[in-house]
């Protein structure tokens, strides 16, 4: 039987799935810090998935983190992970005429998200695809890859890997960068 991850699920349920997240959500089964998983032991896990979580560490707390995911992954195992494509951003903003309040840039940008008990995280950091190729290829990733949500996604399941300005157009912009690699 497959151990695959959803960290920093928030309310958002996948089947099949054990849902970690630092809010006390009901559909979440470990309440954790995502960042240090000590409740799994080396090359246990089959598939980690992560949309929208990674940017609240910053980049020095996002190397380990990812070698903590590395960690716990068995070989072959896949890491999927999704975060605000700072590229796709600044075209939606340049195409704007430089409109800082077109809906959607900033949140994906500077967002924050409540936890809680009235607690808050901010996002701390953006990522293009050469940045973000680059720091998991050093945290000993292989074969890192863009992936189509379409194809690993249930069509009912929403989050913002599905992210597109305008809003829900396919047509648009994508604005989430949807990565996938591999535990050699």
């Amino acid at each position: 039987m497959s151990l695959n991850l959803h960290l920093g699920c928030g309310s958002r349920h996948l089947s099949g799935f054990v849902h970690i997240d630092l809010d006390p959500l009901p559909n979440v089964d470990i309440v954790h810090d995502i960042g240090s998983l000590p409740m799994f032991d080396n090359g246990t896990v089959d598939l980690i998935y992560c949309c929208g979580a990674f940017i609240y560490f910053d980049r020095e707390e996002a190397a380990a983190v990812l070698r903590e995911w590395h960690r716990i992954l068995r070989a072959r195992g896949t890491l999927r992970l999704s975060v605000p494509d700072f590229e796709a951003i600044v075209e939606v903003y340049l195409k704007s005429g430089k409109d800082l309040d077109t809906r959607g840039i900033l949140g994906p940008l500077f967002g924050k998200w409540e936890l809680h008990a009235g607690k808050f995280l901010y996002q701390r950091t953006a990522y293009d695809s050469t940045s973000m190729f680059k720091m998991l290829g050093q945290a000993g990733f292989t074969n890192v890859r863009r992936y189509d949500f379409t194809a690993v996604l249930p069509a009912d399941f929403d989050d913002y890997s599905k992210a597109f300005i305008p809003h829900m157009d396919p047509t648009g912009i994508q604005i989430c960068l949807n990565i996938e690699c591999d535990k050699p």
